[in-house]
């Protein structure tokens, strides 16, 4: 580390460098010892009962129930829950022409394509799926079923539910899911909640609350949008989901959608269920635009995180569909799902959620007001986020972020650049909190995003993600 004119501090282009050097998760992802799942205190965050603070960090693995057999199923939980993973995000009737092509048992979920006949061998393997993730410390963000058997468009359908058995269908699969320990309910499945879907989208949820008093709910958007715009005042929403979606490449979704979900009465917690995939071709485009990677899905995630978010889904685009050489592919997926178990995006997740793991969580809040910047680029958006005694601000492409001192809210500090890369820190100086100081890494340019961490130094804080389990 040296120090240059401006009290302008950089650190070296060797601790910089990429380096894939990540210590797995050891254990289960999280401990169901905690009791059920909560809101928290000030409305913001998810915890346990016992006030344990809980991170939602999802995976999109839409396909799960439909296209994997047992062997690989235990095969992507592991690899999962290696990279701390907490949530994974299922559907129970698949997007996939999941009514009518058989799971890989050869099972169809329902008999004649009736919500009130489900196929009892079909469900036999979705409940070893979920006491498998239950096993490794994972929830199940169950969906009832994707939106297009409620509202066709561009799936395949065919729509099967109206507002009776929905309700119906909602009190079954909430009787034999509702003592499980690792369930979160999602409503829809990328479809608008506009009328005349409302109606049955909250005859489901009904229906399942009526029965299931230890899981929350919450409802999946279609891309662009966020669960607040048709349900935020309905009992059954516990905490919004947004879809920011795979077109945008800069900070606009997150200002449009989650600052927005954040600013809401009455309050609710708020996060980014589906982002930009990694290997995903940007906008469907990828002969002119190209294809995000993992610098694009960091991006979502910190951005997410430090504008209000609770938690963050992660998603890659062969592994949401599960696409092996016997499918065909959907959305130009490029690679079979094996292949791409372990891009560099999905490590990242795990230095994610042991960033925010390092400091109280529950007490987080956006914190604009200490950035003095007087612009950044959208596509250079940086953001800050601050708890009592400690402060985290995101650099995605190395703009020196400028820093009000005074409005931190304590009189010394330590500050340390943290990797998002490999999970490392790095301290950079104690100092006095006054006036303005400008921090700027090295580097500039995309795929060169670092975050600040600013402590109280009388807390006492161990490095920026110590806490590695």
């Amino acid at each position: 580390m040296r120090i240059v004119k401006g009290a302008v501090l950089v650190i070296s282009s060797i601790y910089m460098a990429f380096a894939q050097e990540e210590t797995p998760w050891q254990g289960p992802s999280v401990d169901f010892k905690h009791g059920k799942l909560i809101i928290s205190e000030n409305k913001r965050f998810l915890m346990f009962e016992d006030k344990t603070p809980f991170f939602y960090l999802g995976d999109t693995g839409w396909e799960l129930f439909h296209r994997l057999d047992k062997q690989e199923t235990e095969m992507y939980l592991e690899n999962r829950r290696t990279k701390g993973f907490t949530v994974i995000q299922a559907v129970v009737l698949a997007e996939l022409d999941g009514l009518n092509t058989p799971n890989r048992e050869g099972e169809k979920p329902l008999i004649n394509n009736d919500p009130l006949q489900p196929n009892e061998k079909y469900f036999q393997h979705v409940d070893w799926v979920v006491k498998k993730a239950a096993e490794k410390g994972m929830f199940i963000g169950m969906l009832p079923t994707w939106g297009d058997k409620v509202d066709k468009q561009w799936g395949q359908g065919p729509v099967i539910f109206n507002k009776d058995n929905a309700l119906k269908y909602g009190q079954w699969i909430a009787s034999r899911y509702k003592d499980y320990p690792n369930i979160i309910w999602i409503m829809g499945g990328d479809r608008s909640g506009a009328q005349p879907n409302s109606e049955i989208w909250n005859a489901m949820a009904i229906g399942i609350k009526s029965i299931d008093k230890n899981h929350l709910m919450t409802y999946h958007p279609i891309g662009g949008k966020s669960s607040s715009e048709w349900f935020h005042n309905a009992e059954w929403l516990d905490f919004n989901m947004a879809q920011t979606g795979h077109c945008e490449r800069s900070y606009a979704p997150y200002k449009k959608i989650i600052a927005a979900d954040y600013a809401l009465n009455p309050i609710k917690p708020c996060f980014d269920g589906e982002p930009r995939y990694e290997d995903h071709p940007v906008c469907w485009d990828p002969s002119t635009l190209g294809w995000f990677n993992d610098v694009d899905v960091r991006m979502a995630a910190y951005w997410n995180l430090f504008t209000g978010g609770f938690g963050h889904t992660y998603g890659c685009h062969p592994i949401w569909q599960f696409k092996s050489e016997k499918d065909e592919p959907i959305g130009f997926a490029r690679h079979n799902w094996k292949e791409v178990i372990d891009l560099p995006g999905s490590w990242d997740m795990l230095n994610v959620r042991r960033l925010m793991e390092s400091r109280p969580m529950l007490e987080r809040k956006p914190a604009q007001e200490i950035l003095a910047n007087e612009y950044v680029p959208e596509t250079d958006f940086i953001v800050a986020t601050k708890g009592k005694n400690y402060a985290f601000i995101y650099i995605p492409t190395g703009w020196g972020a400028t820093i009000r001192l005074d409005k931190l809210g304590w009189k010394k500090s330590v500050a340390w650049w943290y990797n998002p890369r490999n999970g490392k820190a790095l301290k950079i100086e104690e100092f006095e909190n006054n006036g303005t100081k400008i921090f700027k890494p090295e580097k500039e340019g995309r795929g060169n995003d670092i975050i600040l961490v600013i402590d109280n130094i009388e807390a006492g804080f161990n490095e920026p993600g110590y806490s590695k389990k």
